[in-house]
């Protein structure tokens, strides 16, 4: 598969990108307005950042308890209740008068059930497409993901500027039952790629297999660590900026869409291999001089810059994939996603702490200079780990051994 355009004449991959793209506007039009609404009520950096990425924090539990789901459910049904579930939470949160404990109840359920959304849907996108077309069908979901979260963003915040937080919140649970529409009546029926039921022993198995190999283990790292560190940066953008927070995750998403754009159609397979580190350094060291307070144009401009090194989780997922047997997929696919959105949370809850003892600006710039050695270290660990063969698995009666 060697162009955009082969993407979308594959049967299945139009419905699937729609209902992707309409659950990215619904996701960033309401975590905004949580945020926003969040921050009104309490005046509190950390408890904003949290209930942006909070629901985030729970994907760990998700990944150790619920992500032999992943392989096990009938896609077209797992991805028609998802947002079905996501869309009743969400005008739960629209509720006037909600205290912040329910709030927090809410949006950490929300995580645990997404813990398993990634697993089904990324695992699917290898069926629509095999493995040959992953990298390119990610990197346009990537790109979609930008451009959708500029929509996302920019539509959230003239609803919130114009109209009120709650409002933006009721729009995105619409657009999350618009999605799941599209997958019922677009998507056909399709067995789980494993025989067995859902449990959490064979959870434990297979991530425990994942984890298993060096090779693996250093790319789940670099997957989950160093961008998650600097999504703690992004998650102080409302205190940092009240009045221009819409503007700067808006030209994050810009930033993210051109990393995905060069990273995905642009570089030679040979030249992306050697990028991967590169960029998630990129990722990080355009925030660390936010610590002088730079003026919102030159801030607007570091973020798009720091955010073309999102670019590089493709790099690694491409490797992910090479690595892992065919009847894993989703699990290992829904471990990186579980993963990631774990430390993105963790790292909200950091950077959210440092700035309430600090300020926003300092804290921004510790996440970024911490995410710059952790790049570093796993540069450094990358040259001593040797690519391992790929273990084989064999489905058994309860799952794969």
């Amino acid at each position: 598969m060697r162009s955009y355009r082969d993407l979308f004449r594959t049967p299945e991959f139009s419905p699937f990108f729609l209902a992707a793209s309409a659950q990215t506007v619904a996701q960033t039009m309401g975590g905004l307005a949580l945020g926003v609404l969040v921050y009104r009520a309490t005046e509190s950096p950390l408890l904003s950042a949290v209930s942006m990425f909070g629901s985030s924090l729970v994907q760990v539990l998700g990944a150790a308890l619920l992500l032999s789901a992943a392989d096990r459910l009938p896609p077209r049904t797992a991805l028609t209740a998802l947002p079905l579930l996501f869309a009743a939470a969400t005008a739960a949160l629209a509720l006037p008068g909600l205290p912040v404990w329910t709030v927090f109840a809410i949006v950490f359920a929300k995580g645990l059930v997404e813990s398993v959304g990634g697993g089904v849907r990324w695992g699917l996108l290898n069926e629509i497409l095999s493995k040959d077309g992953y990298l390119l069908g990610r990197s346009v979901f990537n790109m979609m993901s930008g451009l959708m979260q500029i929509a996302g963003y920019a539509t959230g915040g003239a609803l919130v500027a114009l109209l009120s937080p709650r409002l933006s919140l009721l729009a995105a649970a619409a657009l999350y039952l618009l999605a799941a529409v599209v997958v019922r009546l677009g998507l056909t029926r399709r067995p789980p790629r494993t025989t067995g039921r859902p449990s959490v022993s064979a959870t434990w198995r297979a991530n425990a297999l994942l984890w298993s190999s060096p090779p693996r283990r250093q790319v789940y790292l670099a997957l989950w660590i160093p961008n998650g560190l600097v999504v703690g940066c992004e998650s102080l953008y409302v205190s940092y900026a009240p009045d221009s927070a819409g503007t700067l995750f808006a030209c994050a998403a810009l930033g993210m869409l051109a990393g995905d754009v060069l990273v995905g159609r642009v570089l030679p397979a040979r030249l992306r291999r050697r990028l991967g580190f590169p960029l998630l350094l990129l990722l990080a060291v355009p925030y660390v001089p936010f610590l002088l307070h730079p003026a919102p144009p030159l801030a607007a401009a570091a973020v798009t810059l720091a955010s073309v090194g999102f670019g590089a989780s493709l790099v690694q997922q491409e490797r992910l994939v090479a690595l892992t047997p065919d009847a894993l997929t989703g699990h290992a696919l829904g471990l990186h996603s579980a993963g990631m959105l774990t430390m993105q949370g963790v790292a909200a809850a950091l950077a959210g702490s440092v700035a309430q003892l600090a300020s926003p600006a300092t804290a921004m710039t510790v996440m970024a200079v911490g995410s710059a050695g952790v790049t570093l270290s796993l540069m450094s660990t990358g040259r001593r780990v040797e690519p391992g063969a790929v273990e084989v698995c064999r489905p058994t009666g309860d799952g794969i051994r």
